[in-house]
């Protein structure tokens, strides 16, 4: 059974795998080369339990509990008596591989490693590590608290043992499993980002405005959130990257990411993490960008 984990990457993905797992009972290792990202994600994961207790979703003893489960480090060789590792570096596949190199050496050899990527072949990623059979993709959808679904992703390598043992623990973590083939960005990328890329289409080719067309999204399908709107919320850079891997992978002129797209993330717009993107966040009421 798994017990102890690893999280590679402080960001919003990993403080969020690292606050699901800890509150289910596990014991984390959070691991980031940078120091003052670890300490802005405990500071994250803190506010979010407590969101949760002021929901009555959890006790106050529980998020005690929880946060006394994670520690955090910027050496590999906290990770030697992990069970699982669970990558959740930026979507770019040489720094995927970068992190396998260092990290392989100092794992057990009997510890599985996970990729939390939302779009990268699980085959190739697991073929730069030295144990493809214990290797798998488990991609969290953000943020990882909220959302339900964790999809699970073997390569052609990837044991049966592996998926079991890895889809026992996403249940244990109160989540929904479910299966996707190694297809560049599985099943819900596969069929939300090109949905994202035909908004900015619709916007860089002036059928409407980014209020009309996040509206007209809202109102006219039931969506929470505009596709813009949501563009901003996954960051643009990723969307562009994710839609980058399904052009390249798949060689159809559909996925072809929008030339907007690119240029807002050129510009260095990536949504709300830099305070612009389709939207301006400088403001309390967020003001679109066109």
């Amino acid at each position: 059974m798994i017990q102890q984990i690893g999280v590679i990457g402080a960001g919003q993905m990993g403080n969020g795998i690292a606050h699901v797992a800890a509150l289910a009972g596990l014991d984390v290792t959070l691991l980031d080369l940078n120091a003052d990202q670890l300490k802005k994600a405990i500071a994250t994961i803190d506010k979010n339990m407590a969101r949760q207790v002021a929901r009555q979703k959890i006790t106050e003893a529980d998020k005690l509990a929880a946060l006394g489960r994670i520690r955090t480090s910027t050496d590999y060789g906290a990770f030697a008596d992990s069970d699982l590792v669970i990558e959740a570096a930026t979507e770019d596949e040489q720094i995927k591989r970068k992190i396998f190199q260092t990290l392989c050496p100092v794992l057990r050899p009997d510890a599985y490693i996970a990729s939390n990527t939302s779009s990268i072949s699980i085959t190739r990623l697991g073929a730069s590590t030295d144990r493809p059979a214990k290797f798998m993709g488990v991609h969290f959808m953000n943020p990882v608290p909220v959302m339900q679904l964790v999809e699970l992703i073997r390569g052609i390598a990837t044991g049966e043992e592996t998926f079991a043992m890895l889809r026992e623990m996403v249940t244990r973590l109160g989540k929904t499993p479910v299966s996707a083939e190694d297809f560049p960005a599985f099943i819900v990328n596969r069929i939300l980002l090109p949905m994202i890329n035909e908004a900015v289409y619709t916007l860089y080719e002036g059928v409407g405005s980014v209020d009309a067309i996040d509206t007209a999204m809202r109102l006219g399908a039931n969506h929470p959130m505009g596709p813009l709107e949501l563009a901003d919320f996954i960051g643009l850079d990723t969307c562009l990257a994710i839609m980058q891997v399904l052009h390249d992978g798949l060689a159809d002129t559909k996925y072809r990411p929008c030339p907007l797209l690119v240029k807002y993330v050129e510009a260095g717009w990536l949504g709300r993490k830099t305070g612009r993107g389709f939207y301006d966040y400088g403001s309390e009421k967020p003001v679109p960008t066109r």
